[in-house]
């Protein structure tokens, strides 16, 4: 049988995921980036067990586990720095098969890379127009035109694929509040337990990563394209500098130029992921706010669930109907929850904010790990349930 192929528009996490689980299946693959290399302009990432259980699916999951740190444990605080709620790593990874991996994202997507062959990879690509002109999709870039049989629509938030096949799709909606993410240099005694600190109208958490480093992120509830005054830095020390330690040593050792401030936008749902022979995948299909870590762990169940999708059939719009099937009513319940989360961290009201915190601390733990267990007990395709993780739904 001829080879199929594949191009994939975005060398972002989710999809090169996909590029190596198509490649791995004997596909003919190739990446379309459109900036000049495959990097990645960012901080920390959170890996939960979902993700891992992704990467397992790819055999890259002990590689990433090798470059990253895992939580013994964490929480949330409250603006005077007292547990409203903790968990135990251990417990993360005894319920769901793995524990929580932080790690750089430059990091991640550098082991992702190195699994491709060089050729795979053309950065300096950017895409210009997709469309179907009856015998199936076209895309043209700038290394010139592509017809595959198939196209993955993996380039972000503001996709060109997306735009280009659901014109008439709603674009990203601000979720009202920006964040600052950044990396400490490595500290002589780095906190033993990450820790999420909520505030009114403000929250800054924080997670280990190797070397002592740390990784930080912080909200605000803002107006899009809010200014920050003399710097981006300054604005953290204004907001933060007197919260309960450990942060005001954590921003100390921040670098000013090491601060990256985003404004929050998530995707309203769409009615399909699918156009014919195109997929969209991660935030080109259902981006959300990062309040469950879950972005980039939803990228890479895409991109595996995809890759099963097309084994079970060369008919690639069956597969294609499948995978939209099995993905889109999961990643838009995940980024509902992801929204809610975040609304009640944003809280800014005194009495709500205190009816918050209280039933944040009255709330067990067992009981949150269960309330995780729809996002964080996705298993790949095929892959068997033990009985530990049947007794946690």
């Amino acid at each position: 049988m001829p080879q199929r192929a594949a191009t994939i528009v975005g060398g972002g996490i989710g999809g090169l995921a996909a590029a190596i689980a198509l490649h791995r299946r004997g596909w003919r693959v190739e990446v379309l980036e459109r900036a000049p290399e495959f990097t990645e302009i960012g901080a920390g990432i959170s890996l939960w067990p979902n993700a891992l259980h992704a990467l397992d699916a790819l055999g890259l999951a002990d590689a990433v586990r090798a470059l990253g740190a895992v939580e013994a444990a964490g929480g949330v605080r409250d603006r005077r720095g007292r547990w409203l709620s903790r968990t135990d790593n251990t417990e993360l990874g005894r319920r769901f098969g793995h524990p929580l991996v932080v790690l750089h994202r430059a990091d991640l997507l550098r082991a992702l890379t190195e699994a491709l062959p060089a050729d795979c990879l053309r950065a300096g690509s950017e895409v210009s127009a997709v469309r179907d002109d009856g015998h199936g999709p076209v895309v043209v870039h700038r290394g010139g035109e592509s017809r595959p049989d198939l196209v993955i629509g993996a380039d972000g938030l503001r996709s060109a694929v997306r735009r280009a096949l659901w014109p008439d799709a709603a674009g990203p909606r601000y979720a009202g509040y920006t964040a600052w993410r950044m990396v400490t240099e490595p500290l002589a005694c780095p906190p033993s337990e990450g820790a999420a600190t909520w505030g009114r109208g403000e929250r800054l958490g924080y997670t280990a990563l190797p070397g002592g480093r740390m990784y930080c992120f912080a909200t605000a509830s803002l107006p899009p394209g809010a200014a920050a005054g003399p710097s981006e830095y300054a604005e953290l020390l204004r907001r933060f500098g007197s919260w309960p330690d450990p942060i005001p040593t954590l921003l100390a050792a921040v670098p000013e130029e090491a601060v990256l401030r985003h404004d929050l936008y998530d995707l309203p749902p769409l009615p399909s992921f699918v156009r014919g022979r195109v997929a969209l995948l991660g935030d080109a299909a259902h981006a959300m706010t990062p309040n469950l870590g879950q972005g980039a762990c939803q990228a890479l169940e895409d991109a595996v669930t995809l890759a099963h999708c097309l084994d079970a059939t060369r008919d690639v719009p069956a597969a294609l109907r499948s995978y939209d099937l099995l993905r889109r009513p999961r990643t838009q319940a995940v980024a509902r929850r992801s929204a809610r989360l975040g609304a009640v961290g944003q809280l800014s009201w005194p009495p709500a904010v205190l009816l918050r915190d209280t039933a944040a601390r009255l709330t067990p733990m067992r009981a949150t790990l269960r309330s995780m267990t729809p996002v964080l007990g996705w298993r790949a395709p095929g892959e068997p349930v033990t009985a530990t993780e049947n007794e946690s739904h």
